[in-house]
């Protein structure tokens, strides 16, 4: 296997996509010649051709029109969204039309659509460049939502989204991108969408994340068990679908959870995760279920992102809170 970083990862998946399926097609703002904003498209179009990887007007709007009518020829789309804030100006193609395409067609017709989109904060971007708007993505029906937390879970992701004949919206975030390194297999795989994985087992309390915050959760817990606190690490993986089958067995084992999120608290995949466990595990808990997030404001400018962003030590806090209760 190979050490690859997430960019690489994602790639890789790009390419065994394009090779194995000539009807898989790659388009956005930038993703031919530059090889996309982060290069994570970089040497596709020289590998496929400008006809199956080529940029795109700066129109969101008409790049979600362009994958819905190709997807209803035959056409497998990769769009990408360059920045996760632009998704409003293509929200309509999105939610309003490719993720109601099976339904409005009574089951007959599909729309495998992939939404590819960078986001997240710690990397001082623009407004409207890391805001984390995957909650209002989860609660569009017909649409999933996949976000990886490392390199060999974006290639098997990835792979198994573009293989979907239901749209996906596939979120990378960026502080992930170059963080780290992990062995990834050269030949494909695919990862299950809607299938939780358990990063670190314990005993003694459920961390619930995604994300950037898988790392952040991750220290967390070591920092914990030096305090002799057995931890348990979800990482969602997919937020719509939850896997609410494995998140229920942890609480069960443990008894005590916190979910962790970077998006603002207000209608959150977190509170989403909280109204599931609190109707079919409630009865298993032995506190009230505690919640990280970021605060109920609009994304702060850079000099105040890494006072607003969660990190290692509010999950550690809230923890601790919750396992003293």
């Amino acid at each position: 296997m190979a050490q690859m970083t997430m960019v690489q990862a994602i790639n890789n998946a790009l390419a065994t996509e394009l090779k194995n399926d000539e009807n898989t097609l790659l388009f956005g703002e930038d993703v031919g010649v530059n090889g996309g904003v982060f290069r994570v498209t970089e040497g596709l179009q020289k590998e496929f051709g400008e006809d199956r990887v080529f940029d795109t007007p700066l129109a969101e709007s008409g790049i979600g029109g362009l994958a819905l009518g190709l997807s209803t020829q035959g056409y497998r789309p990769i769009m990408e969204v360059q920045f996760l804030g632009f998704v409003f100006e293509v929200f309509d193609s999105v939610a309003g039309q490719i993720a109601r395409h099976r339904f409005r067609s009574g089951n007959s017709k599909v729309a495998p659509v992939t939404v590819r989109a960078p986001f997240g904060g710690g990397v001082h971007t623009p407004e409207l460049h890391a805001d984390n708007l995957e909650g209002i993505l989860a609660q569009s029906p017909g649409l999933k939502v996949v976000i990886p937390s490392g390199p060999y879970d974006a290639k098997g992701l990835l792979i198994e989204s573009i293989r979907s004949n239901d749209p996906v919206v596939y979120l990378e975030h960026m502080k992930l991108y170059r963080s780290f390194r992990e062995e990834v297999p050269e030949e494909e795989y695919t990862i299950e969408i809607g299938k939780a994985n358990v990063k670190r087992e314990g005993t003694d309390l459920t961390i619930i994340t995604y994300g950037a915050m898988v790392q952040e959760s991750m220290k967390a817990a070591e920092e914990l068990e030096k305090d002799g606190y057995s931890v348990e690490v979800i990482d969602l993986r997919t937020v719509q679908p939850l896997d609410v089958d494995t998140l229920v067995k942890s609480t069960e084992k443990t008894g005590r959870v916190v979910v962790v999120q970077e998006a603002q608290k207000q209608a959150g995949v977190g509170a989403n995760v909280v109204a599931e466990l609190s109707e079919r595990a409630i009865l298993s808990l032995e506190a009230p279920i505690g919640r990280v997030a970021a605060p109920d404001t609009i994304y702060p400018f850079t000099q105040a992102e890494n006072v607003w962003l969660p990190n290692k030590t509010d999950i550690v806090e809230q923890a601790k809170k919750t396992l003293e209760f």
